[in-house]
This record gives C-alpha cells, sequence and structure tokens, in this order.
C-alpha cells in the first residue's frame, strides 16, 4: 500500500458547490475508484479552496490514475467538475494531480 498526498485549488466562490457535489459522489465513480486501489480517500478543505487529497494506493499514485484514466464515467466526473478548479488550465483536474513526497509518517 503506498499512502499519496496532492494538492489542488478550486475557485473560492465555488466552494459551496464543490463541497455538495461531493457529499453525492455517483456510485458509478466510486465504484471505479475502487476498482482501481484507491483506498481510504480522503480531501481536506483551507478556506482560500485549496485542496489537500489522500489516498491509500495499492499499488502506486501512476497506476491508480491510469486505471481511472480508462474509465468512461471517470472522464463525465472529470468534465463535471473542472470549472470548480483553479489553473489547470486545458487539463481535466485528474491530470493536473501532483504527486507530493511523503516526509514523515508514524503508526
Amino acid at each position: 500500500m503506498k499512502r499519496v498526498g496532492f494538492v489542488f485549488k478550486i475557485k473560492k466562490e465555488s466552494i459551496d458547490e464543490y463541497k455538495e457535489h461531493h457529499k453525492k459522489v455517483w456510485p458509478e465513480m466510486l465504484e471505479a475508484l475502487k476498482k482501481h486501489g484507491w483506498r481510504n480517500y480522503s480531501i481536506f478543505l483551507k478556506p482560500d479552496g485549496t485542496l489537500f487529497g489522500y489516498f491509500e494506493a495499492e499499488k502506486s499514485f501512476d497506476e491508480s490514475l491510469k486505471g481511472m484514466s480508462g474509465e468512461e464515467i471517470n472522464e463525465k466526473w472529470q468534465k463535471f467538475m473542472k470549472p470548480y478548479f483553479d489553473n489547470i488550465n486545458e487539463n481535466n483536474p485528474d491530470e493536473a494531480m501532483i504527486e507530493l513526497d511523503e516526509v514523515f509518517h508514524t503508526d
């Protein structure tokens, strides 16, 4: 199991809508995440729109992203969520993810 952390930023004016959509993530999307090894997945939000994501990958961050890239439901979700994100250019949100280096962990 690989612990993965990443950071994003959403538009501050979109925070409430973004949070509402994550209260009811599509069941097919949740199934796809599970299928491709996204375990214990959490997203945390700062008041300025900065998001910190964390999940435990069965293999690696790259393998988890690669698996999701082949899922039609993921493409739909990414296009649906794209307007909420800040500074991702033409990319879908998941294409703009940058893995953070883990520098400390305790059990």
